[in-house]
């Protein structure tokens, strides 16, 4: 029999648990009064800004920002369908990274009461030399399962040797111009749970692992 050229997909994931934190929020202020709007929106944010500086000082926030200040006016409309007078508007979002999380399950509960603040979202993550020695690892085990693939089809044919010709991550090698999955990708979602009882903490953070995922397509040729 002749050289046959055997194409395969590979794929792997794993589960980790995620290490840091961060949590987004945005602190808006509302006033009638044009001139006033910046002075209420620094005093609904010192505190937040004060509170994260001295927990980075700490040691239980590892960084801390303020970004995407935003100042506009709206005339609101009554019910009877007339408009009313300007109302003026500044928001400014927040981001905090924490490694524990036990101390951001206080916080949360904590900055949420507060006036103006709206708590947004949590992104869990890797530190970045995890995230890159597991992005890593998923690749190579998904090159395996595409050889172990390409051994199995090469036995069936009754085949015994196999050489690889090509691997590439999904799509390049078929030159698909959408491909649905290459590079190892990294995904994670956030769970809360509220818990009334007098000594829990008013937010409880429950964060699903982070999956880590990759796939490529592999040409071998078996003889």
């Amino acid at each position: 029999m002749s050289d046959v050229v055997i194409t395969v997909r590979g794929e792997h994931e794993t589960r980790i648990a995620p290490e840091r934190a961060v949590a987004h929020l945005t602190i808006r202020a509302e006033v009638p009064e044009r001139g006033a709007v910046v002075e209420r929106m620094a005093s609904l944010t010192e505190p937040v800004r004060d509170d994260l500086i001295s927990r980075k000082t700490a040691g239980t926030v590892v960084e801390w920002s303020s970004q995407r200040v935003s100042v506009w006016s709206e005339r609101p409309w009554n019910q009877d369908g007339k408009r009313l007078a300007p109302v003026h508007y500044a928001s400014v979002d927040v981001t905090a990274t924490f490694t524990d999380f036990a101390v951001l399950s206080w916080w949360a509960g904590e900055v949420a009461e507060r006036d103006g603040v709206q708590f947004g979202w949590i992104d869990w993550q890797l530190t970045p030399e995890t995230r890159a020695a597991v992005e890593r690892e998923v690749a190579t085990e998904a090159v395996r399962v595409a050889m172990t693939r390409a051994d199995a089809y090469a036995a069936a044919l009754g085949l015994e040797k196999v050489a690889p010709l090509e691997i590439a991550d999904v799509g390049l090698l078929s030159r698909q111009d959408r491909p649905e999955a290459g590079s190892p990708r990294l995904m994670a979602r956030a769970a809360f749970a509220a818990d009334a009882g007098p000594s829990a903490p008013p937010v409880q953070l429950q964060p699903e692992d982070i999956v880590v995922s990759a796939a490529v397509e592999a040409r071998f040729v078996a003889r």
